[in-house]
C-alpha cells in the first residue's frame, strides 16, 4: 500500500533516462520502499539544502534526495544523481 507516492522533479526524471537498465530498477525497487516508508534506518537528513528540509538514501553510488510533504501525503525526489554532484 503506498502512503506516499513519489513525484518526480525534472531534473531526476532526466537523469533516470540516462541510466542503464539495472540501476533504473534498483532506484525504482529503493523509490518503492520509499513511498511505503519514507523514512527508513538508513536514511540521512541532508543539512542547507535550498529547497527545504530534504533527506538522502544511497542506492550503490547513486543518491536520492527527497522532500516528504504532508497534506497530501507524498515523496517529491529532487535529485538523483552521484555522490560527487548531488549536493551541488
Amino acid at each position: 500500500m503506498v502512503q506516499f507516492p513519489a513525484e518526480f522533479s525534472s531534473r531526476s526524471r532526466k537523469y533516470i533516462k540516462k541510466l542503464d537498465s539495472d540501476t533504473k530498477l534498483r532506484l525504482r525497487d529503493r523509490i518503492d520502499k520509499l513511498e511505503e516508508d519514507p523514512f527508513p534506518s538508513e536514511v540521512e537528513r541532508v543539512k542547507d539544502y535550498k529547497e527545504g528540509k530534504a533527506f538522502r538514501v544511497r542506492v550503490g553510488e547513486q543518491r536520492i534526495l527527497y522532500l516528504v510533504q504532508y497534506n497530501p501525503n507524498k515523496i517529491i525526489v529532487s535529485k538523483i544523481d552521484k555522490r560527487s554532484r548531488v549536493y551541488n
